[in-house]
């Protein structure tokens, strides 16, 4: 029983060379692990510029948008008031309180919008 079980002496004796080869691998293994985790260390140090270059795109993105949708507003209430202006015969009338409504629509969604990115991030 001693045999199956590798606590007697036959049985240390019979494994001492497997222990040592495993215990070898195991090493081997543990030195390569090692060095891996250096190199993925090193690696990830520049990630946090990454997450800064992201932040950043983030932040672009957002000012593009907010500015796109002030720009839509002002053309989008400018082209409703030429179109007034043409059907009705109201020459500078009509383009110029629809380009007002636009600017004013178009500060409206700024507003929404920079509120929305504000209550996401958790601010007040």
């Amino acid at each position: 029983m001693t045999q199956g079980t590798g606590h007697g002496e036959n049985g240390d004796r019979d494994r001492s060379p497997e222990e040592a080869a495993l215990s070898e691998r195991l090493g081997n293994l543990d030195q390569r692990l090692s060095e891996f985790r250096d190199r993925h260390v090193k690696t990830e140090q520049p990630a946090g510029d990454g997450e800064d270059r992201a932040a950043r795109a983030s932040a672009m993105a957002l000012g593009f948008r907010l500015s796109s949708e002030l720009v839509a507003g002002v053309v989008v209430g400018a082209g409703i008031g030429w179109g007034f202006d043409r059907l009705l015969s109201t020459s500078p009338f009509g383009f110029i309180v629809f380009l007002l409504l636009g600017f004013v629509a178009g500060v409206v969604n700024v507003v929404r919008t920079a509120g929305a990115g504000q209550n996401r991030r958790g601010g007040s």
